[in-house]
């Protein structure tokens, strides 16, 4: 076992490693200006659109919103309480500035992702539209490719069941048994109900549960993030003073912060934003494949908000509240500093709001990720692998819940980041289609559809 793990250690520095970053951020700049920075011009547009889109518009599964709502189910996790925290932690302040560098350019990765997926999506023998990476390189870059397709199909499912669910389940088990004294297995087996009990309903009911529990946990969040900076105001113009600084000069040790360089700002602001926010994972587009949309614009601009809501909002407020009541040169790190910065400026009531916004936080992930998993075993096994899916699925939980997962998590995730590798390749060859589509729709329809942008 111990030899399997180093590999995977291996593996996963290789494809976490700079290389991989490069590639996420350069696809992004890539897109942004080949799109002549429309993701950051439109987003007035986007935020109209994603309004409109709580009624159906077109063919298709789900609501435009109730789509975007799935996929921020799966991102607005964990991500943004301890990842944040991790990267203040080893990254110094100024990791926070590029966090929100890779947000801005991976609005551009989300919105040719979503576009992609709305063209190039199918109808299953259901009358059931599915798409995603897998079938916009099937479809798009053709026959030839489709070995492509199944290798991100293949990586996704079963990293679906790491990250996605055993993972997540085992997050909710710590943060309930030590803020209320929940026993481990307890949790695992209400978490198999609860699942199982969303699952079964299909995309309709998934949807329905992410588009009513994600607006409520996400508001729920950042407004007692905004009670914490409202208590400690004055130390706002610091906290931003130090973001802008130390993301381009070094950061000296202070407190229980041990210090960290300019390259560790960009290397772990890069990495716990992308980790965040998924942009260039692949994941996000297999919910938006299903919306019921006009167009692949439409529902492209609705798509790149989840990384600017994830990262420039969530990631934001919790950033802010690790640096102005001081908790990051406490010598702690990931949720257990984020807990620490809310018990500080909430005394009693702090470390239980963190434990619980982990809890919801980490079961929306399991249930956000369940439709992706579903989807990448389908176009691998076809619609008979569904039914056995979600009983295993379901049942998951219970195991992540009760066992150490070290391994599986390693193992997770070096497998999204492989994720990562085959759908890069599809956004930049398909590139060209992106580009010509969303020129069409600005052209001719972005101006005529009874908007005000």
């Amino acid at each position: 076992m111990e030899a399997l793990t180093s590999a995977v250690k291996w593996l996963s520095g290789i494809v976490w490693g700079v290389p991989m970053l490069v590639l996420l951020l350069g696809v992004g700049i890539f897109l942004t200006i080949g799109l002549r920075f429309r993701t950051l011009r439109n987003l007035p547009l986007a935020l109209w659109m994603l309004w409109r889109g709580r009624a159906a518009e077109g063919k298709g599964e789900i609501t435009p919103f109730n789509a975007l709502m799935t996929a921020l189910a799966a991102t607005i996790g964990t991500g943004n309480i301890a990842g944040v925290a991790t990267a203040i932690f080893i990254g110094g302040p100024g990791a926070v500035f590029w966090m929100w560098m890779t947000a801005l350019v991976g609005m551009a990765t989300k919105f040719a992702e979503a576009v992609l997926a709305v063209r190039y999506r199918e109808v299953d023998e259901r009358g059931v539209y599915v798409g995603g990476p897998m079938y916009y390189i099937k479809n798009g870059l053709g026959p030839r490719w489709a070995w492509l397709g199944a290798c991100f199909a293949l990586f996704a499912g079963f990293a679906g069941f790491g990250i996605g669910n055993t993972v997540q389940a085992n997050s909710v088990a710590d943060a309930l048994e030590a803020a209320f004294g929940v026993p481990f297995w307890t949790t695992g087996v209400m978490l198999a109900i609860l699942v199982g009990s969303v699952l079964f309903g299909g995309v309709h009911r998934i949807a329905a549960f992410a588009g009513t529990l994600v607006p409520v946990m996400a508001i729920t969040y950042v407004g007692a993030g905004l009670v914490v900076i409202l208590l400690n105001i004055h130390a706002v113009p610091d906290a931003f003073r130090l973001i802008f600084a130390h993301a381009f000069s070094p950061i000296a040790a202070t407190g229980g912060f041990a210090g960290a360089a300019v390259w560790a700002a960009i290397r772990f602001g890069v990495a716990r934003g992308i980790f965040s926010n998924e942009a260039g994972l692949g994941s996000a587009p297999i919910a938006h494949a299903a919306a019921e949309c006009k167009g692949p614009v439409s529902q492209g601009l609705v798509a790149m908000l989840g990384t600017f809501i994830d990262t420039i909002i969530v990631c934001t407020f919790t950033a802010l509240v690790i640096l102005t009541t001081g908790a990051w040169t406490s010598g702690k790190t990931g949720a257990e500093l984020t807990s620490l910065a809310f018990e500080t400026a909430l005394p009693g009531v702090g470390s239980e709001i963190i434990a619980i916004a982990l809890a919801v936080f980490a079961f929306t992930t399991l249930i956000g990720w369940s439709y992706y998993c579903e989807r990448s075993w389908q176009y691998l096994l076809g619609v008979k692998a569904i039914i056995p899916f979600r009983i295993v699925w379901s049942l998951a939980p219970i195991a992540g819940a009760t066992v150490k997962l070290s391994f599986v998590w390693l193992l997770a995730d070096t497998l999204n980041a492989l994720m990562a590798i085959p759908n890069l390749i599809a956004l930049a060859l398909l590139s060209p289609v992106v580009f010509a589509i969303a020129r069409e729709f600005f052209a001719t329809r972005g101006k005529s559809e009874n908007n005000p942008f």
